[in-house]
């Protein structure tokens, strides 16, 4: 262990020479694309004329890299310690040690300088996902749901699926009317088929190397924030600075229409909303917001007017996270390692901004006595209107 972190290589901890030697530890976390890791050290030539690392079997093709971040006990952690059990509903365990990154070694660059001075060799790697992409497949899979295919899936690579993989799910794929065919690897479907069914996919470990989960799943947005965010005050702050963007270019509701081969009616089934099916993490969606909807048209191949609903739903999930915040804080002074998928809170910051956020992603950088994580959060919805209850987009289109 070495300033809050456990570096794992091929399932040993690294040496102390090793961790002596990092220059840079970078980790990425996300919703919608596969964990990352680079690892930088520094090159040195050998007594027998070799590079030093560079033909470690550590950082061989394929090689397990881990990485176990664990937070600080400083008065900052200690303020918040109370809040942060809840962080269990994304990741399944506790917070004190989290896995913030479990995979294997894909990549080497190295740069060199004359007297192989100043050189260097950077490590990258990608979480369990990776395997998921070694073949790709042309396979048909009759009378199973979406999510039933994605736990077999995981399953067939040692991962244990998420309890929250079979909500939401789809009908079941009959050979009868449109049966689910596979063209590609495993992770290229899955994600493929979660974004139709507005989930995400990915592969993700809580605080024990090794012990896989695999969410098929949409993203949740219940409970309590795992740890609330602040800037302006002056002295428990526990972030440097804050980036906010909103945007109301998005379709906030769906029409959608489709004939059936089960149904003789020639207008088909309907499943228009203006519903993502999930919930707000504030008090005003989009339309709310804008006080003007944007409507899109949806045909989709289906059996039924359910998995039309879902289509359309996923849709406007897809859409929703028409608020975004960017920004950094320290491990030692935040109290808790964020991972994606946590729902936290901001206070401080306006009716407008404050209140529960998505974590979407972060970039987790280490380097020797530090650990930053540059952060970004998503919300479907903003705060309470002002107090005239204006809607400058409402009051413009008024006007046309």
């Amino acid at each position: 262990m070495s300033g809050g972190y456990q570096l794992l290589l091929n399932g040993q901890p690294a040496d102390s020479d090793l961790y002596a030697a990092i220059t840079t530890l970078e980790v990425e976390e996300s919703m919608d694309l596969p964990s990352a890791l680079q690892l930088t050290v520094p090159i040195a030539a050998t007594a027998g004329g070799d590079l030093l690392y560079v033909s470690d079997s550590r950082f061989m093709p394929l090689a397990s890299v881990a990485v176990v971040a664990t937070p600080g006990t400083s008065s900052a952690a200690g303020a918040i310690g109370g809040a942060v059990g809840a962080v269990t509903s994304a990741l399944g365990s506790t917070p004190t040690g989290q896995c913030i990154f479990d995979g294997y070694a894909l990549s080497q660059k190295i740069h060199l300088d004359s007297g192989i001075t100043h050189s260097t060799l950077a490590v990258w790697g990608q979480d369990a996902s990776w395997l998921m992409n070694l073949t790709e497949k042309v396979k048909e899979w009759v009378d199973v749901t979406d999510a039933t295919v994605a736990n077999t899936i995981f399953g067939d690579y040692g991962i244990t699926p998420s309890d929250q993989n079979l909500a939401d799910d789809s009908p079941s794929h009959t050979e009868d009317g449109h049966s689910l065919m596979q063209r590609g690897s495993d992770i290229q479907f899955l994600r493929n088929l979660a974004r139709r069914n507005g989930k995400v996919c990915r592969i993700a470990c809580a605080d024990q190397p090794g012990v896989r989960t695999g969410y098929f799943a949409t993203p949740s947005l219940d409970g309590d924030p795992v740890v609330t965010l602040t800037l302006t005050d002056v002295q428990n702050w526990t972030v440097n600075a804050l980036d906010l963007e909103w945007d109301a270019t998005r379709p906030t509701s769906v029409i959608a229409r489709q004939a059936l081969f089960t149904n003789p009616d020639p207008d088909g089934v309907s499943a228009d909303t203006a519903d993502s099916g999930l919930p707000a993490l504030s008090d005003r969606t989009l339309a709310d917001f804008t006080g003007q909807a944007m409507t899109v048209l949806l045909a989709a191949p289906v059996d039924d007017g359910g998995e039309l609903t879902l289509r359309a739903e996923a849709l406007l999930r897809e859409s929703a996270w028409f608020v975004r915040c960017e920004g950094e804080a320290d491990v030692e002074r935040l109290g808790i390692v964020l991972r994606a998928g946590m729902v936290v809170a901001i206070a401080g910051i306006g009716a407008l901004h404050s209140g529960r956020y998505l974590v979407w992603r972060v970039r987790h950088v280490i380097g020797p006595g530090s650990h930053i994580m540059k952060f970004t959060l998503v919300r479907n919805a903003v705060g309470n209107a002002p107090a005239n209850g204006s809607s400058l987009l409402a009051a413009a289109a008024g006007a046309l």
